[in-house]
């Protein structure tokens, strides 16, 4: 499976790498200092020391991974219609609750910012939508809701937002 990831993207993972990479030296060193306190088995700051080289090597073998597995989209869309990037107003009928959400790429899903994943149940019901549209978000095979499309203000990449950390 490739995922769709923009330039931008692209472009975040690979400095985050690059910083990752800086830290290396740095993190071997508390490993060899920590390694000098004794008793290997019972030595806690060099557990913690390698479980951080460990998960920051981690991250790097995942970037590096999406990287080279990553299909390059662009963030075109009708001017009409819900696309990538775009921030749209919408309306929960069964809860009478209106909300705006931003549609982005999976990696820089985050709910609590209300940055919605196009891979999700959510966004792909949104994606293409249209003004005055209801669309229904199918959450599994027994549970889905409608959802209508108030406004649509067309986005753009926005290099400032974040990759997630998983």
């Amino acid at each position: 499976m490739n995922d769709e990831l923009t330039q931008i993207d692209i472009d975040q993972m690979k400095k985050e790498i690059e910083e990752r990479r800086k830290k290396i030296p740095e993190l071997r060193e508390e490993i060899r200092r920590t390694r000098e306190y004794g008793d290997l088995s019972e030595n806690d700051e060099y557990r913690s020391a390698k479980r951080e080289y460990n998960k920051n090597n981690s991250r790097i073998r995942y970037l590096e991974s999406m990287i080279n597995t990553a299909v390059i989209i662009t963030t075109d869309s009708k001017e009409d219609e819900v696309g990538l990037f775009d921030t749209v107003k919408i309306y929960y009928p069964e809860d009478d609750e209106e909300a705006t959400v931003r549609i982005v790429t999976t990696l820089r899903n985050d709910v609590t910012t209300d940055n919605i994943s196009k891979e999700s149940p959510f966004g792909k019901a949104l994606l293409g939508a249209k003004v005055g549209q209801t669309v229904t978000v199918q959450v599994n095979e027994k549970f889905s809701y409608p959802v209508r499309v108030l406004e649509i203000t067309k986005g753009e990449d926005d290099p400032d937002l974040p990759i997630s950390s998983f």
